[in-house]
């Protein structure tokens, strides 16, 4: 297998529950108590089911700053986050333009952001293929904390429309 055709997982992540308004405007609302439980419980279930992630794309907003402080928290190995304004409420399209720049020796890569784009995202990649019960999960809708799980064949740098399939879909709760 040549190293561009290598097997990839992509990680889609909803941000945790948050706060209804901040002072400082949308991109300052911070995680609720109940979101970093939420956030917790998401690291544990990334652990349980051996997703070690490599390199993670975060929003720039404050809940997903904790999301991600909050899933190594729980133990999963920290990861190098890169920070980028695109998926701040960003497009399919953006939130897809920055994950081209993705490191290609990462292996496992998890988005950290918010809905439309996100699950619009993982929509657009599976394009319905992949496990049938994580796709009626996806349509029943993408939650706070929720998680796509994809795999894909190839360079970061050339995935699109169709080329992943989706292999679970997980909604990350703690019990309260």
């Amino acid at each position: 297998m040549t190293r561009a055709a290598r097997d990839r997982v992509l990680v889609l992540m909803r941000h945790a529950k948050t706060e209804e308004s901040n002072p400082g405007g949308d991109h300052e609302r911070e995680l609720t108590a109940r979101g970093r439980r939420d956030a917790t419980a998401a690291g544990h279930w990334l652990l349980e089911h051996g997703i070690g992630i490599d390199e993670v794309l975060c929003s720039t907003a404050e809940r997903t700053r904790q999301t991600c402080e909050a899933v190594w928290e729980s133990g999963c190995p920290e990861a190098e986050v890169h920070h980028d304004r695109r998926i701040y409420n960003g497009s399919p399209e953006a939130v897809l333009a920055a994950l081209w720049e993705t490191d290609e020796d990462a292996d496992v890569v998890m988005v950290v952001g918010h809905a439309p784009g996100v699950p619009a995202l993982a929509e657009l990649l599976a394009d319905g293929d992949g496990s049938v019960e994580g796709h009626r999960a996806l349509a029943e809708g993408f939650p706070t904390c929720g998680l796509a799980v994809l795999h894909y064949a190839g360079r970061w740098a050339d995935i699109g429309a169709g080329d992943a399939t989706l292999e679970r879909f997980h909604v990350a709760r703690a019990d309260h």
